[in-house]
This record gives structure tokens, C-alpha cells and sequence, in this order.
């Protein structure tokens, strides 16, 4: 995106997430809390539908599980070993939401085949003028556990903290996949 973008909420319709303008970082700590680690997953695709009211909205996002990138390449393919994320077996990690307000996505995130609600709090939005794409921040707190990522307690984080960057690129109004009468 060039132009100059403007905060205003997106327009009316469908959208596909852009992979290459999008990513999910996280802070969590390691060896028992004294460690603060960064790192990120890359954002295979996904799609937003933009309705009105904007509670009907629906989101899908797939994460590449296997994209865990930290800089420190043993930690990083402990975690996606079958001890943790088990990326093989699991290669995506998916966010489903059929409710979206203009301050909060509440949906469903996939890990491990493990389906739990999860609530992603909306810190921005910006919509480009022409209204082709708009970009999303998002932040949310995830506890491993309770998606049975149990592994390693007190030398890998309990706790992640989550900071979406997506952006959304436009594909068309809502009424194009209706069937002419």
C-alpha cells in the first residue's frame, strides 16, 4: 500500500489476508521466567468478510506451525518437535471468529487439534483510501496448556503474548457469490 491510509473501518465485503504483509509476533519467558524470548510465525492465508453490522463478520487465519522462528535454531526446533507444537502432525494453527467488533475478535484458535475460545483485542485499524486493503492490529494473551502443550514446564513460558500484524486485501462485495435469480 502507498497511498496514504486513513483510520476508518473497512468497507463492505470480502477480503483476502496478504501472507507477505502479515505476521504474528510473541513474547513469553523461558528458564523459569528469567528469559524474556521474542519470536514470530508467518501467516499462511486466511480471509475476513467485512458485513454490516460488523458482529456478523467472520475472520479465518491459518499460521504456519512450522514458521516458529525465535534466532536460536535448537530452541526452535525443540518447539516444533513432537515435544511441543508437533509440526509435522499439526502444521497449521488456525484463528475462526464469526463475531468481529471494531475493539475485539472473539473466536476459536486451533493448536495441536485442540479448539479453545480465545478473545484478540483490537489495538488498531487503518483502511487505505481507495478502500482496497486495510490492516488490523491485534494482541491477545494465549496459555499453552490449556491447548495440551505441556511440555518443558518451567523452562519454556506458560504464557505467550501475541501481536498481530494482518493485512487485507479486497476480493469483492459480499452479494458476488449470490447465484442471479
Amino acid at each position: 500500500m502507498t497511498t496514504t491510509s486513513v483510520q476508518s473501518a473497512p468497507r463492505l465485503g470480502r477480503y483476502a489476508i496478504d501472507p507477505a504483509a502479515s505476521s504474528v509476533g510473541f513474547t513469553t519467558r523461558h528458564l523459569f521466567g528469567l528469559g524474556r524470548v521474542r519470536g514470530t510465525f508467518a501467516i499462511r492465508g486466511g480471509s475476513f468478510v467485512v458485513t454490516g453490522p460488523s458482529a456478523a463478520s467472520a475472520v479465518r487465519a491459518e499460521i504456519d506451525a512450522g514458521s516458529f522462528a525465535t534466532g536460536h535454531a535448537g530452541r526452535d526446533a525443540t518447539v516444533r518437535s513432537a515435544r511441543l507444537l508437533d509440526t509435522d502432525r499439526h502444521p497449521l494453527i488456525v484463528f475462526t471468529a464469526e463475531r468481529a467488533a471494531a475493539t475485539e475478535l472473539a473466536g476459536t484458535l486451533t493448536v495441536r487439534g485442540q479448539a479453545r475460545p480465545v478473545r484478540l483485542t483490537v489495538t488498531g485499524t487503518t483502511t487505505a483510501p481507495d478502500g482496497t486493503a486495510f490492516h488490523l492490529r491485534a494482541t491477545t494473551r494465549i496459555d499453552r496448556t490449556v491447548f495440551d502443550v505441556t511440555a518443558m514446564r518451567g523452562l519454556a513460558g506458560r504464557h505467550l503474548d501475541l501481536e498481530l500484524d494482518v493485512t487485507c486485501v479486497w476480493t469483492g462485495a459480499l452479494d458476488e457469490d449470490r447465484p442471479a435469480r
